[in-house]
């Protein structure tokens, strides 16, 4: 059963699916449409699962399950899985590209090759303040609070540490 993200609770599980180029305002509407349907008939073991999912920054498109109705089953997660692979490559987009991580410059999404992060953070192109898309959050509250976070505060501190031994 699909509901508002705005309404699913707040330790409901959630993962993030991030697009390798930005999606335009026509894309966003119709990834959001096949949401709602998808969701709204999401079910695990022939139960149906509370659910929702959102494009955020034109870019991410979370999903989000309460567990506390009905847990995912392996199977309704290669489900949903199946829905992003199918939506992109109708779009011509890789939601499943982990080679690249995102960050904020001026509220504007960009992305960098995870192997250039080292040199970007030298040339100074990424800094302790840059805000990071940190999406392994795993539930709809730790979204909330740590999916935009400083770099210094994620994963890509110790590229700071590095430099401040040099």
């Amino acid at each position: 059963m699909y509901i508002p993200f705005s309404d699913i609770d707040f330790q409901a599980r959630v993962w993030v699916y991030q697009a390798n180029r930005e999606l335009t305002p026509e894309e966003t509407g119709i990834i959001t449409e096949t949401l709602k349907a998808s969701l709204d008939t999401w079910e695990a073991h022939g139960k149906p699962l509370t659910a929702s999912g959102k494009v955020f920054e034109h870019r991410f498109v979370v999903i989000a399950v309460d567990e506390r109705d009905e847990l995912p089953s392996g199977c309704s997660i290669d489900k949903s899985v199946h829905w992003l692979q199918e939506i992109g490559q109708r779009m011509n987009v890789d939601f499943f590209d982990r080679s690249l991580a995102y960050f904020d410059e001026r509220n504007h999404v960009q992305t960098i090759p995870v192997p250039k992060i080292k040199q970007a953070v030298i040339e100074e192109t990424i800094l302790p303040t840059t805000t990071i898309f940190d999406n392994q959050v795993s539930t709809k509250a730790q979204w909330m609070n740590r999916w935009k976070i400083p770099a210094s505060n994620s994963w890509l501190n110790r590229y700071f540490s590095e430099q401040t031994s040099l």
